[in-house]
């Protein structure tokens, strides 16, 4: 399956969000309906304009799960169905919930470009109906950049990105994936961080209901229980971060964890730059490369 590990092509981001996605939505975890996250998002491969005029070409937009008044007070729903979200993530110029905004993305039929397709689909951490979430975001490219600073001299923190003779030096590039900036055992040890961050949760924070989700190159943990004791505010999760990158040495995206605006990958959705499906996960032992492949390269 290594020859796999690849970018997914534009016919192949419309074969997976068309035919296998729509058969996910019923599994999506609890907390992500069409009403619940405050935000949806996509990002384009390439460029695409929005309707007002003079206004740059987008590569990402978010997309506000309701319409608010200016004191902040849900008014009407954007999306009034799960098939409405799931339009709008398979054709999102023609289902565009801001249609009426000049922000709305221009109609591919008055273009002559394509019509965008996504090459990731989020959601927003921040949530109307539950407390906001609590996510730790694990990727294997900051794994694999602490190792080859540790191989070297260089002063780069250990999540830093590192440059590519770095990478290239310490055999990491030129390793599976080939020109990818980590190697295979580097999501490996992220499935293990992953795991052990979940026992951290359940042991350290009597956690209960707690999620690992494969990410494609990396993982994202979740702790979810919404009792009065588990609703962290910024410096209760600060000081998660600090206990995790300090005390466990675990190399995480601090900013996931403490920033109520960040956006995670969605659940079932396709990581396009290397053709997985996002997905929860029961085990570090996780085969991702066999078993998080789309349906377009089994055939």
């Amino acid at each position: 399956m290594t020859s796999t590990w690849r970018k997914a092509t534009r016919d192949e981001l419309h074969t997976y969000y068309t035919e296998s996605f729509p058969g996910k939505t019923d599994v999506l975890p609890s907390f992500i309906t069409v009403q619940g996250p405050k935000e949806y998002a996509l990002a384009f491969r390439e460029p695409y304009p929005v309707r007002k005029q003079n206004t740059p070409d987008r590569t990402f937009i978010r997309r506000e799960t309701w319409q608010t008044s200016d004191s902040g007070d849900r008014v009407a729903q954007h999306f009034d169905s799960l098939d409405e979200l799931v339009e709008f993530i398979q054709y999102p110029a023609r289902h565009d919930p801001f249609h009426g905004s000049d922000y709305a993305l221009a109609d591919p039929d008055l273009l002559e470009r394509s019509e965008p397709r996504p090459d990731a689909v989020y959601y927003a951490l921040d949530h109307w109906e539950r407390p906001w979430v609590l996510a730790v975001d694990i990727d294997a490219k900051d794994i694999a950049a602490r190792r080859a600073t540790s191989q070297t001299e260089t002063t780069a923190e250990p999540t830093e990105s590192v440059g590519l003779d770095t990478l290239r030096d310490t055999g990491i590039l030129d390793s599976a994936p080939e020109g990818y900036p980590y190697t295979f055992a580097d999501i490996e040890q992220a499935l293990e961080y992953g795991f052990a961050v979940r026992e951290i949760f359940e042991d350290d924070f009597a956690a209960t209901e707690t999620m690992v989700v494969y990410s494609g190159q990396g993982c994202h943990v979740y702790l979810l229980d919404t009792d009065r004791k588990h609703r962290y505010d910024e410096q209760s999760r600060e000081v998660i971060n600090d206990l995790l990158l300090d005390e466990y040495e675990i190399p995480i995206d601090p900013v996931v964890t403490a920033d109520r605006r960040r956006v995670l990958r969605l659940p079932y959705s396709l990581h396009a730059d290397v053709s997985r499906v996002v997905q929860p996960i029961q085990s570090p032992n996780f085969d991702f490369r066999t078993e998080a492949v789309p349906n377009f390269l089994e055939a």
